[in-house]
């Protein structure tokens, strides 16, 4: 007799089912801006209008249907695509990250780190690496799960529970770092775009949840490796399997030496940066001295780039992998490769983004809402837990997190900007409700991988053995975050330099 499945993996079946269903996010939004065009046809139609909160301005709902609609469409296309603000934040930055994973710094600087860790701190160094490792992007994901497993065997633990730890920290984890990475740059640029919908003067720049970033590390870190060692591990139980031996060596020469040097240059360039900071009249503050606001700040994109640029060549060189000039160029062009994809997504989502900008829907949208939620006396930090949940529910149907934020930025920032929030606040809120729930939607990408290296312990390994194990690390660091935005929020703490709840 077939064993009856149990509500909450007939649940996950319903979920990979229509998640399914959904069109790649390229021609989902091509799907939108044709619905955009659509909508905007039938709002003309009752000549709509709203009043715009800054300028008082009364603005008709305009129709994309029309002879001026068509023309904005064929002449703005281009300028949509080029005048993305992600585009050019993200590909810059993969110029450097990307060269210094080409190279072999981030991989070798991750394997150095898991494999050399200490038996007593060896699972907080699983989550700590795992949450940084989204430096390395995707990469992290597939790296050191299967590194953390190896690790945990050799010690005499149970391999999946470091499978388990791994995958926690570099994939409900990843939108916390110690460093400025890409994530901060494409959420933040997407940000600003949603943000002129209604102030076109407001910038949120890629440092503006640095600090809550910061803290999420070590508190992530935290929480993780109590969840392993206070309840995944005790699940499991003693492991009684055949461990499949890996070779994990590094397979550089050199390797320790090129880590070192990068390590010192890093310092030097940081200490560099550090010095003209400090200096007086320094070009690096503004005019009244002070770095919230800066052009340090305003320029910690290119700052950041030569960061990884000057790390990644000095390991490369070291190790034997930059020989000349051209090695650096051919490595950073295979980071531009490896963003194609993305480059096609953006192409769609800025014409969406900028349909929604002209139609005058997205202020439409965002006064209406703010009147309702107003009338209806849900205004205060409950409606952005709700919105954390209604995110984290999201993220079964939608997994790519760019192309999420670029549906929900331009309704949810614009109306919670006339609730008085400012919109790197409501990107805090987004980004821990899109971490935390991505290993447990049956839509993520690398479950499969996951459960591949999860078969090589344990051959009757299932879906329903990666959900059983994953499920507690997604479930507490959603409320573990929820609370710290809320500890943050009440104690007054910026999420990031200058940048509090409110406008």
């Amino acid at each position: 007799m077939e064993k009856r499945r149990s509500l909450f993996q007939r649940f996950l079946d319903v979920v990979e089912k229509v998640g399914n269903k959904l069109p790649d996010p390229f021609i989902l939004f091509i799907g939108l801006s044709i619905l955009m065009i659509i909508v905007s046809y039938i709002f003309s139609l009752f000549n709509a209008s709203v009043v715009h909160p800054g300028t008082g301005e009364e603005l008709d709902i305009k129709n994309l249907i029309s002879g001026e609609g068509l023309q904005f469409i064929l002449t703005s296309m281009l300028d949509n695509f080029t005048g993305f603000a992600p585009l050019g934040l993200v590909l810059v930055m993969m110029l450097g990250i990307g060269l210094a994973e080409k190279v072999g710094l981030l991989d070798y600087a991750i394997r150095k780190t898991i494999l050399s860790s200490p038996p007593s701190l060896v699972t907080y160094t699983v989550v700590f690496v795992g949450i940084l490792g989204n430096l390395a992007s995707d990469a992290a994901v597939v790296l050191i799960p299967p590194l953390a497993a190896l690790v945990f065997y050799k010690v005499g633990r149970h391999p999946l529970a470091g499978l388990a730890a791994g995958f926690a920290g570099a994939g409900a984890g990843f939108t916390a770092n110690i460093f400025i990475a890409g994530t901060d740059v494409l959420l933040s640029g997407i940000s600003t775009e949603a943000a002129a919908i209604i102030d076109e003067s407001i910038v949120v720049t890629p440092v503006d949840n640095w600090y809550f970033n910061i803290v999420s590390v070590f508190v992530m870190t935290i929480v993780g490796g109590l969840i392993t060692t206070k309840f995944v591990e005790p699940r499991l139980g003693k492991y009684k399997g055949e461990a499949v031996e890996e070779d994990y060596n590094e397979g550089i020469v050199n390797g320790g030496k090129g880590f070192r040097n990068a390590v010192i240059a890093g310092l030097a360039y940081i200490a560099l940066i550090v010095t003209v900071i400090l200096l007086p009249n320094s070009p690096l503050r503004s005019e009244d001295g002070s770095i919230v606001p800066s052009p340090f700040l305003d320029g910690i994109v290119p700052i950041v780039l030569f960061f990884f640029i000057i790390i990644g060549v000095t390991f490369g060189i070291t190790v034997g992998k930059i020989k000349s000039s051209k090695d650096v160029s051919d490595y950073m062009a295979d980071s531009i490769k490896d963003m194609s994809s993305y480059i096609v997504l953006v192409f769609a989502i800025a014409q969406f983004i900028a349909y929604f900008n002209w139609s005058n829907l997205g202020t439409w949208v965002a006064v209406n809402g703010a009147d309702y939620l107003k009338d209806i006396n849900f205004t205060g930090i409950w409606l952005i837990i709700g919105y954390i949940i209604f995110t984290a529910l999201m993220n079964f149907l939608i997994t790519s997190g760019s192309a999420k934020w670029a549906i929900e930025a331009p309704v949810f920032i614009p109306l919670f900007m006339q609730l008085g929030y400012h919109p790197a606040f409501t990107q805090v809120a987004f980004r821990v409700a899109d971490s935390s729930t991505n290993i447990i939607t049956p839509l993520f990408p690398y479950m499969v991988i996951i459960l591949a290296f999860m078969k090589k312990y344990d051959k009757k390994a299932s879906i329903g053995t990666y959900i059983s194990l994953m499920l507690p690390y997604s479930i507490v660091f959603l409320l573990v975050w929820i609370v710290l935005i809320l500890v943050f929020y009440y104690a007054g703490i910026p999420y990031g330099p200058g940048i509090g709840p409110f406008l």
